[in-house]
């Protein structure tokens, strides 16, 4: 059974400026509440190819994946892959403009479990969805106290 998470939130501040914080890895621990750490497997800077360990925390056990930058169309689209582990996942950021200035920002998580982890999916993707909609509050709130 495959996992598709899709989230979404309207940031009140330019398009530009929200993608090239949320697109940054190095960012990735401020907003991403259970990212631990960041690793750089490639030269920087983020381009297509890019490699990126990422360890986290999640349901009590701690993972590190890496995932290879897919695409990337900056200020408008990043696409990143992780085919091992136990969950090959893709994730997905998209940035729109939106009214008086703002930015919709979406981001989707999909990817089919394996093993053990493919009896768990229905709450694997529950859990998903409410870290991305707490991350996503998270990101909110850094890039708008920085207006």
């Amino acid at each position: 059974m495959p996992v598709d998470v899709q989230t979404e939130i309207t940031i009140h501040r330019p398009r530009g400026e929200v993608a090239a914080y949320a697109a940054d890895p190095d960012n990735a621990t401020a907003w991403y509440e259970k990212i631990k750490s960041v690793e750089w497997k490639t030269e920087r800077p983020l381009t297509a190819g890019t490699k990126i360990t990422f360890v986290a925390g999640f349901l009590g056990r701690q993972l590190a994946y890496t995932y290879e930058i897919t695409e990337h169309a900056p200020g408008e689209r990043v696409v990143m892959s992780t085919a091992a582990g136990p969950f090959p996942m893709e994730t997905t950021y998209t940035w729109y403009d939106a009214a008086d200035g703002a930015t919709r920002m979406t981001l989707r998580n999909r990817g089919e479990p394996t093993g053990f982890s493919k009896l768990t999916t229905p709450m694997l993707a529950a859990a998903m969805g409410r870290a991305n909609r707490n991350d996503l509050k998270r990101l909110k709130g850094i890039l708008e106290r920085q207006a």
